[in-house]
């Protein structure tokens, strides 16, 4: 008999998380965290001295998704914070790249997410009203990277991201950092967040 692949990842924190079935108990933020800093966004195509984190991209959300919805209960703070957390073991994907690959990724990345959210106490799926409104934070985000590190334009950025409304951006700029740093804060952001709720 054929044996079945190897479906797992052995963590920092000793847990060992199985990516095909994922459950709440092998999450810890300590390594979502960890991974979220060292994952590059935009394929590392940005200018600086260091890649753009997806944590700091998730830090970047959820200050976005907290300006667009300033009443929010901190649970849907956390999930806007959390929006890539999946990205820590299965790595940031360009677009046109997830479209190549097809439904698995979704798949994958769904379960994932599923699990993480049961982790720290929110449903496995968000209402639609909250994953549209963390969207919008994202696609701000998106086109601030890509006006600000990316090399986009504008105009070019505003084909593929919308153009955000100003007073979102005011106060905000990219920030490239040591991946340590980022950790730090996003963990200490992830544990303010569960406080309050």
């Amino acid at each position: 008999m054929a044996q079945q692949p190897r479906a797992w990842q052995r963590m920092l924190s000793g847990r060992r998380l199985d990516l095909l079935d994922p459950t709440p108990v092998d999450i810890e933020i300590e390594d979502i965290a960890h991974g979220l800093a060292f994952v590059a966004r935009w394929n590392g195509q940005t200018m600086g001295d260091y890649a753009y984190s997806v944590a700091e991209h998730s830090l970047l959300v959820e200050t976005l998704y907290s300006r667009l919805n300033p009443t929010a209960p901190a649970k849907w703070r956390l999930a806007a914070l959390i929006h890539d957390a999946p990205e820590y073991v299965i790595g940031d994907m360009i677009s046109p790249v997830k479209t190549a690959v097809g439904p698995g990724y979704g798949a994958l990345d769904e379960r994932l997410m599923a699990a993480i959210h049961i982790r720290f106490g929110l449903p496995a799926a968000l209402p639609k009203s909250v994953k549209q409104q963390i969207k919008k934070a994202d696609k701000i985000s998106a086109w601030m990277e890509a006006t600000q590190i990316a090399g986009f334009s504008s105009d070019e950025a505003t084909r593929f991201f919308g153009k955000p409304d100003p007073a979102m951006l005011e106060g905000l700029t990219i920030v490239l950092r040591p991946p340590v740093e980022t950790r730090k804060d996003f963990t200490a952001r992830h544990a303010a967040l569960l406080k309050d709720i």
